[in-house]
């Protein structure tokens, strides 16, 4: 969701309570009750919906719950595969914005070495010049 604007505000400071990026939920319920509706006319878009429930569902407690403590009470995982997943997040969290952030997959991540040698080469990438500079003539400059 990096690439549509109501996600930036979940990488952005705020106070608490609801981020413009809460509004996801709303849209992909809606869409999914939506599809379980059309259901009773085409089967197929009964289990649409019911993979779009799973995943909010899914969300809500691994995403809101675990990763950024939005719940009324704290749980950090101190071993397997719950701080895997914890940690990756927060290495995803890491940077500002989406350049130079690592990615994952929302249930699946990484191990964190590979993760955290991931967010170094992605910050050494942002330091180092062009590849290919451009000489004063204007003509690309010979590869070094």
């Amino acid at each position: 969701m990096h690439g549509w604007g109501w996600h930036k505000s979940h990488h952005e400071p705020h106070d608490g309570g609801f981020e413009l990026n809460d509004l996801y939920g709303v849209f992909f319920a809606a869409a999914s009750i939506a599809l379980f509706w059309w259901g009773q006319s085409w089967w197929p878009a009964i289990w649409l919906g019911a993979g779009m429930t799973l995943y909010g569902v899914l969300y809500f407690i691994a995403h809101d719950g675990l990763v950024h403590k939005r719940w009324p009470f704290t749980y950090v995982p101190r071993k397997g595969y719950l701080k895997r997943l914890y940690q990756a997040h927060r290495l995803h969290h890491a940077v500002d914005g989406k350049d130079g952030c690592v990615s994952f997959g929302f249930i699946y991540a990484p191990s964190v070495p590979t993760l955290v040698k991931q967010l170094d080469g992605n910050r050494k990438a942002r330091l180092r010049p062009s590849i290919h500079p451009v000489a004063a003539d204007g003509h690309r400059a010979a590869p070094r």
